[in-house]
């Protein structure tokens, strides 16, 4: 009886077998279907976040006011005008006189404009901007 025991059940593994490898071919279906969706989401969250990063900084408030009368398009101007001297800052005073700013006002710009520029993202782009276009 044994054996006739182990033949039924055999049949019974084997009439199962086709819903088994339907039910596990299903779940990797979906497997790959939640896979594949996670993926589009984390490459929205990139693409959104790219655009994000590439839409204008508000370019407006008091960061963006002239100090000692050097506007961030003025100091811009006088650092590209640095690359031409090698970057030697003792001549960033004769630069900056050359478009009549003091050497006290200098001073005090650049103090100021370094400050903005490293504590407020946008004021750094906007100089980076005007820096490219001087």
């Amino acid at each position: 009886m044994g054996m006739f025991k182990q033949m039924k059940d055999a049949k019974k593994a084997v009439e199962a077998a086709p819903g088994i490898v339907d039910q596990s071919m299903q779940m990797a279906d979906q497997a790959q279907q939640m896979a594949a969706a996670q993926q589009m989401a984390a490459q929205q969250q990139m693409a959104a976040q790219q655009v994000a990063a590439q839409q204008p900084a508000a370019s407006s408030g008091p960061d963006f006011e002239p100090i000692a009368g050097v506007s961030l398009e003025l100091f811009a101007e006088v650092c590209k005008g640095l690359a031409a001297e090698g970057y030697d800052q003792s001549k960033a005073v004769e630069i900056a006189a050359a478009k009549g700013v003091s050497p006290d006002n200098w001073q005090q710009a650049l103090d100021g404009w370094n400050v903005r520029v490293k504590g407020n993202p946008a004021v750094a782009q906007r100089f980076n901007t005007a820096y490219q276009a001087s």
